[in-house]
């Protein structure tokens, strides 16, 4: 998923989002088909005024799951040479998972290639087997600007049967204000997961 900071911040470097607005708000919903399991869909958003950082999850952590952080953006280096950009987050899980979580969301950029990961940590409530570690990274490369190809990874209980950690490909276009992209895990297995995603910037 070009997930919902890094489709603002490319909206915003193409002019397509007002640089200078107060609030800056993405939104990135997520079509999940799974082989031989329930399909389901999920989102997220996000709403950023200069280094702040908040952001609502559904379905992320698991079906009928909502979540909510609160962040600081801090960031070093040039757009045109090494960039990096790293936002820790903290907040809590509700539904069908519980409990407090702190993370971060980070990409690292420079020319046409860029690296992005979010991690957070799920401490349950109700026991210690109910904390987990879940994780989603990419490795993009943009032949032209509008378009990303790249690798993706996930750690996730949500699907992917016994998998501790999924991996794939991916490609996203953007078009104006909005991107699209396709997300294939575990292929040529058979817990095999496509995830189809749009997202908008405004």
């Amino acid at each position: 998923m070009m997930r919902v900071a890094r489709l603002l911040a490319f909206a915003l470097a193409l002019g397509t989002a007002p640089a200078f607005a107060e609030w800056e708000f993405a939104a990135t919903g997520y079509w999940n088909q799974i082989r031989d399991g329930d399909s389901y869909a999920s989102g997220i958003f996000i709403a950023k005024r200069e280094a702040l950082h908040l952001e609502a999850r559904a379905n992320y952590e698991a079906l009928h799951a909502q979540s909510f952080f609160a962040g600081w953006t801090l960031s070093a280096g040039k757009e045109e040479g090494l960039s990096l950009e790293i936002t820790p987050i903290i907040g809590g899980a509700t539904g069908d998972v519980r409990g407090p979580i702190a993370g971060f969301e980070a990409t690292l950029a420079k020319g046409r290639f860029d690296f992005y990961v979010e991690a957070e940590y799920v401490r349950g409530r109700e026991s210690r087997e109910g904390s987990y570690t879940y994780a989603w990274s990419e490795l993009g490369f943009r032949p032209v600007e509008a378009l990303r190809l790249g690798l993706v990874g996930q750690r996730t209980r949500a699907y992917g049967g016994d998998r501790e950690f999924q991996r794939g490909g991916f490609a996203q276009y953007t078009l104006g204000k909005a991107t699209a992209g396709i997300y294939w895990f575990n292929p040529g297995t058979g817990d095999q997961v496509v995830v189809a995603s749009i997202g908008v910037a405004f």
